[in-house]
């Protein structure tokens, strides 16, 4: 399947709808007893999403989109895995979508993890937490190198950015469908309280 809007259109759709969110006038479109029927069958969602696990990122929310819109992946801290790759080279290769959104955001509890975790006095990680934070504490070390300080806001805008070329570099599907015009990646980070999602890092053409 190949998608059936450029990847322009697809994220100008979810700029649109964050637009509506952050205004409060959202349009909860698609979400009626009919949309539900027509996706019964089979899905062709606009675009994909790679978020964070966060209770506050509600991504249809935020995004005001509807049921079968969004083919969306999460996990704390949004971390790269062999599930997320998987899943998202699935709605590119099968699903046909024409965006990745790959998006943080402020007060991320894997980010303050991650710092936590490098301080002299920091106590020891459950085993499975430990490995989930551990692909942030290269933001973590690579920001207290140049800045002296491990602010939470540049580690996660550092994190986002890896993880967009952690992707980029794991999935040669993916690669190559942005080579190919057919597939662009945002990297965005949201603001809790101002419900905006702001772009920080673009692959492909949008």
């Amino acid at each position: 399947m190949r998608p059936v809007r450029p990847p322009a259109e697809a994220w100008r759709e979810m700029r649109d709808g964050n637009d509506r969110f952050v205004s409060g006038t959202p349009l909860h479109p698609r979400q009626n007893v009919e949309r539900r029927h027509e996706l019964a069958g089979a899905q062709a969602p606009r675009a994909a999403l790679f978020g964070c696990s966060d209770s506050r990122l509600a991504a249809e929310i935020i995004f005001d989109q509807g049921l079968g819109d969004l083919f969306v992946v999460r996990n704390a801290g949004q971390v790269i895995s062999s599930s997320v790759i998987g899943s998202l080279e699935y709605a590119v290769e099968v699903l046909g979508v024409p965006l990745i959104v790959v998006l943080g955001h402020d007060s991320c509890g894997a980010v303050r993890a991650a710092i936590d975790s490098q301080g002299p006095d920091a106590p020891t990680l459950p085993p499975h937490i430990r490995d989930l934070i551990a692909p942030i504490v290269p933001a973590v070390t690579r920001v207290q190198a140049e800045t002296g300080a491990t602010d939470p806001l540049i580690v996660g805008r550092e994190h986002l950015r890896d993880t967009v070329r952690e992707l980029l570099e794991a999935s040669e599907l993916i690669s190559l469908a942005v080579a190919e015009g057919r597939l662009a990646i945002v990297g965005a980070n949201y603001r809790l309280h101002e419900g905006k999602a702001v772009s920080d890092v673009v692959v492909g053409s949008i």
